[in-house]
């Protein structure tokens, strides 16, 4: 049953501008099910926020699981390798909510990167009393009446009440009462401290023997159960972690793509270059050339929008 304390419609969105624009909101009010879960973690250049209404579910973030209960707010800053995993059965609806927000507003630089710590938490889940979580969540219930109310101060009014929920969420998060819990075998508790360490040593060397030494576990048996567990082999995972921060620096960064390939952990280009391609159908470069020409018309879409009724220019 779907907790009161958060309004709710499956399959209402809400929408304030479009992803790739400076400021946007897209919330997402729907279900998902099990059979949607991704393979592999994956990234967005922007922010993202889940919030689970019934059953529960499992978040894996940089390798590392988290189990989250009903009306638990987990935060995702860009960039950060992630993924939902959904229980079988039946789909447990969910609000997700992306959106990008400007931080550069002359005189508040300083109260806006304060705001935005709270994504950088080392474990960006919060959980709250169900009092404290009602006060939270009330300006997201207030935004989703908002957009039912057609008013040409609707977009402003909802940006309005987000910043006061982040604001909340900052607030109150020394009452914060998530803790992670120990769960599933001792076995795939290890395999997934061992999936963590990857995300966090993808840079150096990382060998089959190396970590199964490390982890105390022989290697046969941490290639057998790490596979069982992930889904992937230890080497197949290892190759995606590092592509994927290759990825973000070729977006990110205007590093050259020996220098991107040699931070991530590669032994030679040759090597990085083989695996790019054969994950992403085509070469570093072309990936770099196509992702930045789309954030290009991206922008030239926006600037031939009309301007709004009652524009004085």
């Amino acid at each position: 049953m779907t907790p009161s304390v958060l309004a709710y419609e499956q399959g209402y969105a809400i929408h304030v501008n479009q992803p790739g624009d400076s400021l946007f909101y897209h919330l997402d009010y729907d279900e998902r099910s099990h059979e949607l879960n991704m393979e592999f973690q994956h990234f967005h250049d922007f922010y993202e926020i889940c919030i689970l209404l019934d059953r529960t579910a499992a978040h894996i973030i940089e390798g590392s699981l988290y189990e989250i209960q009903p009306l638990d707010i987990v935060l995702l800053r860009p960039s950060l390798l992630h993924k939902t995993q959904y229980p079988k059965g039946a789909p447990p609806k969910r609000l997700m909510i992306t959106f990008a927000m400007p931080r550069n507003t002359p005189g508040l630089e300083s109260g806006y990167t304060e705001l935005f710590s709270i994504f950088n938490k080392p474990v960006p889940i919060f959980r709250f009393t169900e009092e404290r979580r009602k006060e939270v969540l009330a300006p997201i219930n207030d935004i989703f009446a908002i957009s039912q109310q057609p008013s040409v101060l609707q977009s402003v009014m909802i940006h309005s009440k987000f910043v006061e929920f982040l604001c909340a969420l900052h607030r109150y998060s020394p009452e914060n009462g998530y803790v992670r819990e120990e769960t599933g075998s001792t076995m795939s508790r290890r395999m997934y401290a061992i999936a963590s360490y990857i995300h966090s040593h993808y840079q150096k060397d990382l060998s089959l023997d190396e970590v199964s030494r490390r982890f105390y576990v022989s290697a046969h048996h941490l290639s057998r159960q790490f596979n069982k567990v992930t889904g992937f082999t230890f080497t197949e995972y290892v190759q995606m972690t590092r592509i994927r921060n290759a990825q973000q620096l070729l977006l990110n960064s205007s590093e050259k793509i020996t220098d991107i390939a040699a931070q991530c952990g590669f032994t030679s280009f040759s090597q990085f270059n083989r695996i790019f391609n054969k994950q992403n159908g085509m070469s570093p470069s072309a990936y770099r050339r196509s992702r930045h020409s789309q954030r290009e018309r991206e922008v030239m879409l926006v600037g031939e929008r009309p301007e709004p009724l009652g524009s004085l220019e």
